[in-house]
């Protein structure tokens, strides 16, 4: 990295000044902490010692449990190394789709947003949904939410796939067992840095009526907005705003991280065969099973990352299926 700081034309080169930077403050984060780290077990380990020989078990415990906590920050930190990408610190968009199944798969994609969500709310990111399609009976038939974090694209990036449920249906009257699809994708929102040239001409608008919550406004004006780039046939879509203008003004930013990840994806092979995974939302394209009878089990299907106790996972506990993700990706 010094090297490249003595480049002759560094700091001129603005995208690389960033990158370093950017890369320079992960190094150095991960230094600090490893440093705060052993420092303090070098402490915990003197004041072990002197609890042993006095045979104080209060401290004994104290010790014990402060240990425990720096195993659990050190694990964090472990992951961070793993989180030096090009776009690993970015913000978010993340897309959820059912897949064919009507009522069952519609249901089985609300099941997966609300699962994010509580995810997000653990670890305190802010999101917001951008654009809800209700089914015609229950869950929902797609959605968009845009997520803001520390390193959440770098995070999050594995989770993209097709999600698979196995389970009882509530819809089915006989009681059967239904195997449901629903697709996510996430990819990052870009800085308004990022120079993406969009061209008024490649672009279809299209204004419709909105279908979610918003209020009476929402539902009664052509307040939503839909953008198609037709060369690349990527169709961003918002409604959570009671202004047609400001629904516009996220669409564009929204279709600039699209089309940023579109050329990201031309780069690298295996990112582009997640692309095509993402229009195929079936058998074969899976990432991730949940199932929930007639035995209980998620697995990942890519790593064998396993849980035996699905309803915690559905609740957002999936930080061994994130960590697992970033470790294999």
């Amino acid at each position: 990295m010094e090297q490249t700081l003595l480049q002759e034309n560094f700091w001129k080169n603005k995208d690389l000044v960033k990158k370093t930077i950017k890369q320079k403050k992960i190094f150095e984060d991960i230094l600090n902490s490893y440093k705060k780290s052993f420092s303090e077990i070098r402490n915990i380990k003197d004041l072990y010692n002197l609890a042993v020989l006095e045979k104080n078990d209060e401290i004994i415990d104290d010790c014990i449990s402060k240990i425990e906590q720096i195993f659990k920050d050190v694990k964090k930190i472990e992951i961070n190394c793993f989180l030096s990408g090009e776009n690993d610190d970015y913000n978010i968009y993340l897309e959820i789709h059912a897949g064919a199944g009507g009522t069952e798969s519609q249901d089985w994609a609300d099941m997966l947003r609300r699962m994010y969500m509580k995810w997000f709310d653990k670890k305190k990111y802010k999101y917001d949904i951008i654009s809800e399609h209700k089914g015609e009976e229950a869950g929902i038939k797609s959605s968009i939410l845009k997520v803001d974090g520390d390193y959440l694209y770098g995070l999050m990036r594995a989770e993209s796939g097709v999600h698979r449920l196995v389970r009882i249906s509530p819809f089915d009257s006989g009681a059967r067992r239904h195997t449901s699809f629903a697709s996510v994708w996430v990819y990052p929102a870009v800085d308004d840095d990022i120079n993406i040239k969009i061209d008024e001409k490649d672009l279809r608008i299209d204004t419709y009526r909105s279908s979610g919550a918003g209020g009476q406004h929402v539902n009664t004006t052509d307040s939503a907005v839909r953008i198609t780039h037709l060369p690349t046939r990527i169709v961003v879509q918002c409604q959570n705003q009671r202004s047609q203008h400001k629904n516009k003004e996220t669409c564009y930013k929204m279709l600039k991280s699209r089309l940023y990840e579109h050329e990201m994806q031309k780069r690298d092979e295996e990112n582009q065969k997640e692309l095509n995974n993402k229009t195929d939302i079936g058998w074969g394209y899976q990432i991730r099973s949940y199932v929930l009878q007639p035995y209980q089990l998620v697995k990942d299907l890519r790593n064998k990352t396993e849980n035996t106790n699905p309803s915690s996972v559905l609740d957002g506990n999936i930080d061994q299926f994130i960590e697992e993700g970033i470790k294999n990706r």
